[in-house]
């Protein structure tokens, strides 16, 4: 399957068509009608796709992609670089391997990597991709991975696990014990083998039901990207029993914003008041952290309602998520809305509130953009509020 995708020729026209639209192309006629049309179509799709999440290997000339989905589904190299940095040690077996970027960033801190894939056509791809990096520190060993642990019989410094959330008997799944492997069922097996796992799960899956089926949880991460959260990482101890440690991080564009905390620690209520001169508004890895109370009394400010999580003080402060300056706020009503806001341009956000951006925007004929944010929450007294603001 990679060798005719290696041609001169191939790879020319794959480069060729990064930008071009597949659709379009897809009803072209296949100048190389030895490859399958639909194989180069993936090359060329899923390449664009890794031109911006993963610039090494699109840097690169003769790698071979899998399919757009497993790139759209693989961590990015700025994720990848973040998992390489809890992890030491001489050796880690990857359970899961994939297309092997997390691998490839862990053989930078490990000895000796091990990429296990079930699938026998993405492991040639994965094998072939690290030979043109020069990636030596990597064995890629193909079929189950619980089989290759019980072969290989050794004692791994880390495992590492990124479940499959696809079941094909019940689609998308949520819970642990539902995806593939089952990491709850097999962690004492696991632990056999390693006194340290580390696992991959989709930003979905809710903490709380993710420690009720798992135990020895050291520390959660929670892995955002440009306020958009990427995946969860869960440390696993063995023997581990003491409090668990959450650590969010946003990676913007200007900064890397980070806020830690241990589960379950003694706060202080906060206390619900009217809105004052600014409005923060804590970024996605936190809203998922939960630590609506916490964020408050850490960073002293005073929260609008308990649902909202919109905080706000008359003194601006260096904060985790967006920051804005209040210019006006009025009850959410007909007559106000006419005044301020109905025919015009603004970004909106909802806080608490029981209409959606969509029905707003159409109900008052907002467009989308501009220099104007909104927000459309509760406040303390249980009134429904606009806050008109500009970003800080």
């Amino acid at each position: 399957m990679i060798s005719p995708l290696l041609s001169v020729a191939v790879q020319d026209f794959i480069s060729q068509n990064i930008e071009a639209n597949i659709s379009k192309l897809a009803l072209q006629k296949n100048p190389f009608p030895e490859i399958p049309w639909v194989e180069i179509l993936t090359q060329i799709s899923a390449k664009s796709k890794a031109k911006e999440k993963l610039p090494t290997w699109y840097a690169h000339e003769n790698i071979v992609y899998p399919s757009k989905i497993s790139i759209e589904q693989t961590s990015s190299e700025k994720t990848a670089l973040y998992k390489s940095n809890l992890v030491s040690g001489k050796h880690l077996i990857d359970l899961t391997g994939g297309f092997g970027i997390d691998d490839y960033y862990f053989s930078k801190k490990i000895n000796q990597v091990y990429h296990c894939e079930l699938n026998r056509e993405l492991s040639e791809i994965v094998r072939h991709n690290f030979e043109i990096l020069n990636q030596k520190n990597i064995t890629c060993i193909q079929g189950d991975s619980f089989e290759t642990l019980k072969k290989l019989n050794h004692k791994f410094d880390w495992i590492y696990l990124d479940p499959s959330r696809r079941s094909d008997t019940k689609g998308k799944v949520f819970m642990l014990k539902d995806c593939l492997p089952n990491v709850p069922e097999l962690l004492e097996d696991y632990f056999q083998f390693s006194d340290k796992i580390l696992i991959k799960t989709a930003p979905i899956l809710d903490i709380t039901s993710g420690l009720n089926e798992l135990k020895n949880v050291k520390t959660i991460h929670i892995i955002a990207v440009n306020n958009e959260v990427k995946e969860l990482l869960w440390e696993i101890e063995k023997d581990y029993e003491n409090t668990t440690e959450i650590k969010t991080i946003n990676f913007n564009k200007e900064k890397e914003e980070k806020f830690d905390f241990i589960l379950n620690k003694e706060i202080e209520k906060n206390i619900y008041t009217l809105t004052k001169k600014y409005i923060y508004e804590p970024n996605a890895a936190i809203l998922k952290s939960g630590a609506f109370e916490l964020i408050a009394n850490h960073f002293k400010l005073e929260k609008l309602h308990q649902h909202s999580h919109l905080y706000t003080s008359n003194e601006i402060i260096d904060f985790p998520g967006r920051v804005f300056k209040i210019e006006n706020c009025f009850e959410y009503n007909k007559s106000e809305m006419k005044e301020f806001l109905q025919n015009t341009k603004a970004n909106i956000t909802i806080r608490n509130f029981p209409e959606t951006v969509e029905n707003i925007r159409k109900k008052w004929k907002i467009s989308d953009g501009g220099n104007t944010y909104t927000f459309f929450t509760t406040d303390a007294n249980n009134h429904k509020i606009v806050l008109i603001c500009a970003k800080i």
